[in-house]
């Protein structure tokens, strides 16, 4: 693209305006036109739809917006998530042998799917068995679900501030229960960094779908040369 930078401000204002008139046909197109010109998936994410659902998400934590607002977000980019992004990516093919299992989830306080659905398809394409519990999701439910699947990693999602704690949440109660080494634990959205995962003992966090998809690889990695 010429002028990335000044393209990708124009389509995030695209992307506001077809979300603040819930107009799901427009932020398809957008997408669409983007992907037609070159743009990837994982590009038009990072580069579009999460600095607006950041924005608004931010805005929603200090009371500028409301929850009405959050609730036309998700059904807009849902729409660009089912009809332009998962197609593309499904699209790229992925591979049939199971890499590991893992829970996904968006952490209890937070409604946004868009980049955990992207992280959960993205892993599924890759080879994971991929349980997806959905948005708000309490901290007993990941553990229940991790248990029940004996699952490798339990991922967590959280683009609002007012979610972190509920990731440490779980971490807390695995160490409570003994069961800290049976599950590896990460976590990616806005809000997280690398020094927050590191002080908060997570096994890993990243910025995007791509990063997600290598962490998760990397801990079995590490896991499978540890059993051997």
């Amino acid at each position: 693209m010429n002028n990335p930078d000044t393209q990708w401000g124009e389509m995030q204002a695209q992307l506001r305006a077809a979300i603040d008139g819930l107009d799901e046909d427009a932020a398809v197109a957008l997408a669409q036109a983007a992907l037609a010109q070159g743009v990837t998936p994982l590009e038009f994410f990072r580069n579009v739809v999460e600095p607006v659902l950041t924005a608004i998400g931010d805005a929603f934590s200090r009371l500028e917006v409301f929850l009405p607002d959050l609730m036309r977000a998700g059904v807009v980019v849902k729409a660009v998530q089912t009809k332009a992004l998962e197609p593309a990516i499904r699209a790229s093919g992925g591979v049939s042998s199971s890499e590991g299992r893992v829970v996904i989830g968006t952490a209890q306080g937070d409604i946004h799917d868009i980049g955990k659905n992207m992280v959960a398809l993205m892993l599924q394409v890759n080879g994971f068995t991929v349980t997806d519990l959905g948005t708000n999701v309490s901290t007993a439910a990941f553990i229940d679900v991790a248990r029940r699947e004996n699952a490798d990693i339990i991922a967590m999602s959280s683009l609002l501030t007012t979610s972190l704690p509920f990731v440490k949440d779980v971490l807390a109660r695995l160490d409570a229960a003994g069961e800290r080494a049976r599950f590896m634990v990460i976590a990616g959205g806005a809000p997280v960094t690398e020094a927050w995962s590191q002080a908060a003992g997570l096994n890993g966090f990243a910025e995007d779908a791509v990063e997600a998809v290598a962490l998760c690889r990397g801990l079995m990695a590490k896991r499978r040369e540890a059993a051997a």
